[in-house]
């Protein structure tokens, strides 16, 4: 189970990032407020974030915050839930949201030889270029400000991870793995070095992810899931 520590530390980030003072509602509640300048989701789309079973939603205008409103009222906040009462003609998500407490962290045993290069090595661009677009935007690899972990086949870099610094000391997590590398437990083994890094650095580690395998990934190092992130993008003549 992570930490109150860890769970207070998400919540601070998320809330941080609703662009707004706002604080999460208690445990079942859903709080709606208006936030043109949201990092919960793109610009102009309404954004919502579930943890611990209590939803924040940022709309980007009043006209919005009504019809959001009043589609919710009576919804558990439940990111699903959320996702099915909003009449959304643009859906990024949901994706779980994975934290992890320092003790709960389990590192890749045996490892193979993880190297360390700059987070703009065109080796990663190279990895990129093999994953496809799907995955390598899933990944968003090119975001990194840490190092990137990484290991070798023939040369060729076929597995990294790294991570975003994101506010209030947060290390966003990024993985990628080659299609043909794929099954050896490389995502685990460079997310085990990303994740050390992180840790060392007092950072707390995030992950966010849609895909299963990702997901099992995090939870094999010890990540909890405490929630999800949804992002909703409503038609035009919307009155805001």
């Amino acid at each position: 189970m992570p930490s109150d520590e860890t769970r207070a530390r998400a919540r601070a980030l998320w809330e941080a990032l609703a662009g707004t003072p706002m604080s999460f509602p208690p445990a079942g509640g859903t709080r709606v407020v208006v936030s043109p300048r949201s990092g919960l989701c793109p610009a102009g789309w309404t954004g919502v974030v579930v943890l611990d079973g209590a939803a924040l939603v940022t709309v980007p205008g009043e006209g919005t915050a009504t019809s959001v409103r009043d589609a919710l009222r009576g919804r558990p906040a439940d990111i699903d839930a959320i996702r099915d009462a909003l009449p959304a003609t643009g859906v990024l998500g949901p994706a779980a949201l994975a934290y992890l407490s320092p003790d709960r962290f389990r590192p890749a045993a045996a490892p193979p030889t993880v190297e360390r290069l700059p987070g703009d090595h065109p080796a990663l661009r190279d990895l990129e270029g093999s994953a496809g677009h799907d995955d390598t935007g899933e990944a968003s690899l090119e975001d990194i400000t840490s190092p990137a972990f990484v290991v070798r086949a023939r040369g060729e870099v076929v597995a990294a991870a790294g991570y975003r610094t994101w506010p209030h000391r947060t290390a966003h997590l990024s993985v990628l793995t080659a299609p043909a590398a794929r099954g050896r437990g490389l995502a685990r083994s460079t997310a085990s070095a990303a994740v050390a890094h992180a840790l060392a650095g007092g950072l707390l580690p995030q992950w966010r992810a849609r895909p299963e395998a990702s997901r099992r990934v995090a939870a094999a190092l010890g990540f909890e899931e405490l929630g999800a992130q949804l992002s909703v993008e409503f038609g035009p003549g919307r009155p805001d």
